[in-house]
């Protein structure tokens, strides 16, 4: 296939962004309206520098994101295959529209080479608003970096490989979603996968294994191709409760307020490492009926492999049946690592197992200059809810690299969980 096209990197869609983002936009609508909030990207590799031409190329795409609407064949969608979204919601996400006003973007030139250097993004605006900027400007900056700066890679051979993956994890039994969208190496990759996977599904139908592509986080991609959309809760839902409400029991309140919002709706899957899942764990023991009431835990940071023994003496511990609980891994997946991480668990008698795989998917690419022998890296970028109401937001991680926010408050939220510093 040709070299990536030159479009703007604006998504085709309100929808071209990961489901949680609605489902956490309309909790806040329902429980925060009033708030302000501010958000902050964050390129954790620094060495990776963004030409003059990405940053304006980027900031003319972003402008462009204001004339994205919900259509009426969109809502017409998500009210039937997300009736956990109310109507009043979608009277809301109908007029909603982008401004761009509310983002910020930089450039700040590299010392002896001004063309080249780093991008700084904030967003500021309305809680309710501001929640959907994250995803796709992550997306649309991945993009634009690999129209502009690293060009060095091409389409080729993305079909196939996204189908033996598909077919690989689908032969072994496993149930995974795609959950791509925030670092894919264009819309085109996302599409390719997505397309891949769901024929990869397909013909895998009728095998007697249990393997299942149960969905895709992207809800524009599930409503194209027949697919469910996918979503639990990101950190910054915890991350803004906290801030507001204060950090002692942080996790059980952000859990409370989920739960009236959404009770039997939808499934209730917990993500468990914002502030530590050490942290976590000591809220979500301390109510047996709420924990018997949600119906799994998410494993986003730390060692993946420590995860599975730690829920299982959990359950047990507060009385409930670890085999009828839900575990979802989303911690930088391979298929490889999917493989055995349910292998561990099987043998730890916890079957009901998902895994959602996201850059091992869409941002898999070979170098061209290479023969196709070197990786093409992709980036490591995010974007963190900064502060709410002028309070500082943070978020502690199971992997220390992840921790992020205020220091002081880093710092004060470690010593009040029992935590070392760092």
């Amino acid at each position: 296939m040709a070299a990536p096209a030159a479009a703007l990197a604006v998504p085709p869609s309100i929808l071209d962004t990961d489901l949680y983002k609605l489902s956490m936009q309309q909790a806040v609508l329902k429980a925060f309206p009033d708030v302000n909030a501010v958000y902050r990207f964050t390129n954790r590799t620094r060495t990776t520098l963004f030409s003059r031409q990405c940053a304006e190329r980027f900031r003319t795409a972003v402008s462009h994101f204001a004339f994205l609407a919900l259509t009426p064949e969109e809502r017409t969608w998500l009210a039937k295959e997300c009736p956990f979204l109310d109507p009043a919601y979608l009277d809301y996400l109908e007029a909603f529209r982008f401004k761009p006003e509310q983002v910020d973007i930089r450039f700040e030139p590299s010392e002896g080479d001004p063309s080249r250097g780093q991008i700084q993004i904030d967003v500021e605006g309305p809680w309710v608003e501001t929640i959907m900027w994250e995803v796709p400007l992550m997306a649309c900056l991945s993009e634009t970096y690999f129209q502009t700066v690293d060009t060095d890679w091409a389409y080729d051979g993305q079909e196939e490989r996204a189908y033996k993956k598909g077919q690989t994890l689908l032969s072994a039994g496993s149930t995974f979603s795609e959950f791509g969208t925030r670092r894919r190496r264009s819309f085109r990759t996302q599409e390719i996968v997505v397309q891949a996977l769901a024929k990869a599904a397909k013909d895998a139908e009728g095998a007697s294994n249990g393997g299942k592509l149960a969905g895709t986080s992207n809800v524009h991609l599930a409503r194209l191709n027949g697919l469910a959309p996918i979503g639990t809760i990101a950190h910054e839902w915890f991350m803004g409760v906290a801030a507001l409400t204060g950090y002692e029991n942080a996790n059980g309140r952000a859990l409370d307020i989920w739960e009236r919002i959404y009770q039997s709706r939808t499934a209730l899957i917990a993500l468990t490492d914002t502030f530590t899942t050490e942290a976590f764990f000591k809220d979500f023991s301390a109510d047996p009926e709420r924990a018997a009431r949600w119906t799994g835990l998410r494993q986003d940071s730390g060692d993946p492999f420590e995860f599975g023994p730690r829920v299982k003496r959990l359950y047990e511990g507060l009385g409930i049946d670890p085999a009828t609980k839900l575990l979802v891994f989303s911690d930088s997946l391979s298929t490889e690592k999917a493989l055995k991480l349910r292998k561990q668990c099987t043998e730890l008698g916890l079957p009901i197992v998902s895994f959602g795989i996201g850059t091992h998917f869409t941002n898999d690419f070979t170098t061209v200059s290479s023969g196709g022998k070197e990786p093409s890296k992709a980036l490591n970028i995010v974007i963190k809810l900064r502060e709410v109401d002028g309070k500082p937001c943070i978020k502690l991680s199971d992997d220390l690299k992840k921790t992020t926010g205020d220091r002081e408050t880093v710092d004060r939220v470690l010593g009040m969980y029992g935590l070392p510093k760092e």
